[in-house]
């Protein structure tokens, strides 16, 4: 079987996935597109030589008989909008984050999702799928350095542009920081802190740079991450878990190691991109092949809403500087850790 899907939004990530899935990975085929730039969108179609119709606009794409599923890559804003349209006509739908721009529009979503029946959205945080974070909870989750106790992060860019602004460091960036760490520790957060450091002098005018955020977990657990988005030297994800027992740490990036010069060298990626590719490969083929399935697996709806939530509390806690509680409902055991479509 083929899964045929429809990509609402033509940009950069669009553009991505929609050759990622024509080129590099089997089991789907794009028949129909979207975007606001309807040139863009026949451009793309052309250029990538697909055999798919551009429609005038989302909904449609969504509503067209020919399309089994679809992937929201669009403008943020209009997320919510396109992934309850797929809910209503019952169609899996794979969204790139955000989910929605509120808690609150994400939690429309989830009511939507189990008033539906079956569960049909996944969120698009990839760092699930990167082989080095699934070693490390591979570490975490047989006990091998025992229960973890604390976890120290870095999100590092070398740069940012001028577009990057006010809470961005949060709403944006420590995003894959909250999904990935659940994941990891099986954990939720009760409690968020933002401590502002010195600011860089290379931060763009008005702009906050670096950030301290410091978690709590229900477990016990402390987290504490370094965003700093103008680091200069490279792009650079870091992750400690400390255990009773060992420590375990993020993989770094695959490299030569250089000896020349009196000098011991290694490069260091600049480009988040090239960071986590491969995990995106991943994550897109584990998608089409589970759907294909009639199966959802990966980061879901409630995942995307908690994430909301604690990225609500960390701005929050950044403009208060106080400590704010983290207050998720229970999990609705509809969202199982596997669940078959009926």
């Amino acid at each position: 079987m083929v899964l045929k899907i429809g990509v609402i939004g033509t940009g950069a990530i669009g553009q991505d996935h929609i050759r990622r899935i024509t080129n590099n990975l089997s089991g789907g085929k794009i028949v129909a597109v979207t975007d606001v730039n309807a040139e863009q969108a026949n451009a793309v179609v052309k250029n990538e030589n697909l055999d798919a119709k551009v429609y005038e606009n989302g909904l449609d794409v969504i509503n067209a008989t020919e399309v089994d599923a679809v992937i929201v890559t669009s403008w943020g804003p209009t997320h919510e909008e396109f992934v309850l349209a797929s809910i209503a006509a019952g169609k899996p739908v794979f969204c790139e984050k955000p989910l929605a721009i509120t808690a609150e529009g994400c939690k429309r979503i989830v009511d939507a999702e189990v008033a539906s029946g079956k569960q049909l959205v996944q969120v698009g945080f990839m760092r699930r799928y990167d082989k080095g974070y699934r070693a490390l909870k591979n570490v975490v989750d047989n006990g091998k350095i025992g229960e973890p106790l604390m976890v120290h992060c870095a999100h590092r860019n070398p740069s940012v542009p001028s577009s990057y602004t006010a809470d961005m460091a949060l709403t944006d960036s420590f995003v894959h920081e909250i999904d990935v760490l659940r994941w990891l520790l099986n954990d939720d957060y009760v409690s968020a802190q933002v401590i502002l450091p010195r600011n860089t002098r290379l931060a763009e005018k008005g702009l906050q740079d670096p950030h301290m955020v410091l978690l709590e977990t229900k477990q016990g657990i402390r987290i504490d991450t370094e965003i700093f988005v103008n680091c200069q030297y490279g792009y650079d994800i870091q992750c400690q878990v400390v255990g009773e027992t060992g420590i375990a740490n993020l993989p770094e990036p695959s490299s030569v190691l250089i000896r020349s010069e009196a000098k011991l060298l290694t490069d260091i990626l600049v480009d988040w991109k090239d960071r986590f590719i491969d995990s995106y490969d991943v994550e897109l083929q584990e998608w089409i092949n589970s759907t294909i399935k009639g199966e959802m697996h990966g980061p879901s709806a409630w995942d995307g809403y908690v994430v909301a939530v604690t990225v609500d509390a960390c701005v929050k806690a950044k403009h208060t500087g106080q400590i704010v509680p983290i207050s998720i409902p229970e999990r609705p055991a509809f969202y199982s850790k596997q669940y078959v479509l009926q």
